[in-house]
């Protein structure tokens, strides 16, 4: 991408900072603009003090003088009160509009695309990056626009005062500048490795978390604390490095201010005494301005690697944002009349290396299925492609008649819901995590949580019962539940299934796979491992996979008196 369509790309993100937020920040470049006209001021009633005590200027009386001050003062205050009704309020809501935007743009994603990309990049690019983003970027527009507009007008006002004298001083600052531009990119190249550094903490911290049950019972504590504690020096280091590199691009500053500072008042004194017409006020006035010439030469580089650095991070996140991200069909198909049906379709995640070959078949709506195999025969990627987790598969699947590629996902996902082995649980009421935070009747809720089999957990613990934790005070089974309650009351015409059971006990199992298949009015296509006769009666189809193929497809009883592959799987796990 070149970078135009970088920088334009971009642009979509740092729109989100002034979007219905312009009033705040018109109200805070005016603050600013005020602020610098009272600096200015401030070092023109410098040198008026001084030429009114030692004598030398009689445009104005002391008294005059004095009052100017107490307007200057006023001043200064309207300028502070300005500053604290608008900045905070447009950098707070810049940065919630960003990670709100961000947000909406990870949710288009697929489903599966978090199981090919790291969740903890996301996390700290709506953490650690936000943080820098608000602090480099937002903070500094309006630093930004301080020095450069002191930087104008006190030179403007040199000028007035003394050209030659101004001359010098700009030519004394220019070598330590050079230094301190070239030294202001490094800052961008070590922001983007903190931010590297911290993606990689958080991931450890999240693994450590996420994994300590099985980092308990296999006694790896201590391995962990070593990961960890290195995972730390690393970002330790990295951010050691920022801050160095900042040190020298500010030090650079103050050095260019303090030789500028030290050679104008060298030489003003020297014009003085050759005679120019410099009075005592107008050097010390020139002194003080020369710090608003220099002070920005010397922070703006800096203020501007921080900005590009933050820009950077903005960069990295569009790049992962358009990863993984399905290319939208316009079908708004809202209806499955007829069933799914698979026609020569072949899949792999790697080239060369197929999961599913040339499989086809007809999910007839209104039915259930029962998909079994040998683990790697490729059940799960058979489920995942049904629900468009990915485009890049040969032959078609096609919903009635309309193709997977041609339907929006908007309307697939109306239609279609899945139940995994993992169902998430927010850490909310049990009712909020049926409704999943919307809006239903009263009839269709209840409806939802008998079918499903919740209403004993209902009346046990009442539907406000908090869950905690993703469910942690639920049990397996009772999550599933509210997976399948999610479905029914999202009416979703086909229910996907994938190894729901695999993780509860024989009689939980069955109890959620019998609920799944009490539901008549759906299409259920149920992945599974466990080959319970009971079960596998019930269903109007059981489909064989091996190798990635359809091997055998049937009711249960003319399976087994097939007594082909699925016999032998049956057999086996007898």
């Amino acid at each position: 991408m070149n970078k135009s369509a970088i920088r334009k790309r971009r642009r979509s993100f740092t729109r989100q900072f002034y979007k219905g937020n312009t009033s705040a920040f018109a109200v805070a470049v005016l603050e600013t603009i005020i602020m610098v006209g009272a600096n200015l001021m401030i070092s023109w009633l410098m040198q008026k003090l001084i030429d009114v005590t030692t004598g030398t200027d009689t445009e104005f009386t002391l008294i005059q003088v004095t009052g100017l001050c107490v307007v200057c003062i006023a001043i200064f205050a309207f300028g502070m009160w300005l500053a604290y009704l608008s900045k905070p309020r447009f950098i707070a809501k810049a940065i919630g509009q960003y990670k709100e935007f961000v947000f909406q743009k990870i949710s288009q994603k697929g489903i599966s695309a978090f199981a090919g990309e790291n969740t903890s990049f996301y996390i700290s690019a709506l953490s650690n990056d936000a943080n820098t983003i608000e602090t480099d970027y937002l903070a500094n527009i309006f630093l930004l626009i301080d020095d450069i507009l002191l930087f104008i007008g006190a030179f403007g006002l040199m000028l007035w005062y003394s050209p030659l004298l101004t001359a010098i001083g700009i030519a004394l600052a220019l070598l330590p500048v050079v230094a301190s531009v070239l030294a202001g990119n490094r800052v961008a190249e070590a922001e983007k490795k903190v931010s590297e550094k911290n993606e990689s903490y958080v991931s450890t911290l999240t693994d450590s978390l996420s994994g300590f049950s099985v980092v308990k019972s296999f006694k790896a504590e201590a391995a962990m604390c070593r990961l960890f504690a290195e995972r730390i020096r690393e970002v330790t280091v990295a951010k050691t490095i920022r801050r160095k590199t900042a040190i020298v691009v500010h030090c650079m500053g103050i050095v260019a201010g303090v030789m500028a500072q030290f050679g104008v008042f060298i030489a003003g004194a020297a014009l003085a005494m050759h005679g120019h017409a410099i009075s005592a006020g107008t050097l010390i006035a020139f002194v003080n301005l020369m710090n608003y010439v220099v002070n920005p030469i010397g922070s703006v580089p800096q203020y501007m690697a921080q900005c590009k650095a933050s820009c950077a991070l903005i960069d990295k996140l569009a790049d992962a944002l358009e990863d993984h991200v399905r290319e939208e069909g316009l079908d708004n198909k809202k209806e499955l009349s007829r069933g799914i049906t698979v026609n020569n379709l072949s899949f792999g995640y790697e080239a060369e290396k197929c999961v599913l070959q040339d499989v086809n078949f007809t999910f007839e709506a209104g039915k259930s299925y029962a998909i079994v195999g040998a683990s790697g025969s490729g059940k799960s990627t058979l489920l995942n492609l049904l629900i468009a987790s990915h485009n890049g598969y040969a032959g078609s699947i096609c919903y009635d008649d309309t193709e997977l590629r041609q339907i929006s996902s908007e309307s697939l996902y109306e239609m279609v819901s899945v139940i995994q082995q993992n169902v998430f649980i927010f850490n909310a009421s049990i009712r909020d995590n049926i409704t999943m935070f919307s809006d239903f009747p009263r009839e269709e809720v209840d409806r939802a949580i008998e079918l499903s089999g919740l209403s004993k957990l209902i009346a046990e613990r009442g539907e406000d019962y908090l869950c905690g934790e993703n469910g942690s005070g639920l049990s397996g089974g009772e999550k599933q539940r509210i997976s399948i309650a999610r479905s029914l009351l999202k009416k979703s015409q086909v229910l996907l299934v994938d190894e729901a059971t695999a993780a509860l006990d024989a009689q939980t199992a069955f109890q959620v796979s019998n609920a799944i298949l009490n539901i008549k009015e759906l299409t259920r296509i149920v992945v599974t491992h466990s080959l319970d006769e009971n079960l596998l009666k019930r269903y109007d189809c059981v489909l064989t996979l091996k190798n990635g193929s359809v091997t055998e497809s049937g009711s249960f009883d003319d399976l087994v008196e097939k007594k082909g592959y699925f016999y032998s799987l049956y057999t086996i796990s007898q």
